[in-house]
């Protein structure tokens, strides 16, 4: 098996970096949705949320599927909708340690 470079995966775990673009994910987690509907469904405007499908699919995360004059979004694959679930899985281990990160709340990174 292939070990994949480390800036590659800095470049594909940014695309889940934003909480707009975990909104979307989550938005489309089990169905495909157009722009319109993510808007809605997320109370977002369209220019951001389009910007944001772009990061996503530019990162291997989403995928469009045209139709007519819309386009439908999806996450890739099962891997892509197992992966958010088992970050929710850890989540619920270390959520109280991410809430008081105190590098998170400082503005700055980890």
């Amino acid at each position: 098996m292939l070990a994949v470079d480390v800036d590659t995966k800095v470049k594909f775990l940014h695309g889940f970096s934003h909480k707009t673009r975990i909104q979307i994910l989550e938005c489309i987690k089990n169905t495909e949705k157009t722009v319109s509907q993510i808007v809605e469904d997320i109370d977002g405007n369209q220019s951001n949320i389009s910007q944001h499908l772009a990061c996503l699919k530019g990162c291997g995360i989403i995928v469009g599927r045209q139709q007519g004059k819309y386009i439908y979004y999806s996450l890739r694959n099962q891997q892509v909708r197992d992966l958010l679930s088992m970050f929710d899985d850890v989540l619920m281990e270390v959520q109280q340690d991410v809430a008081t990160c105190e590098n998170h709340i400082a503005g700055g990174e980890c």
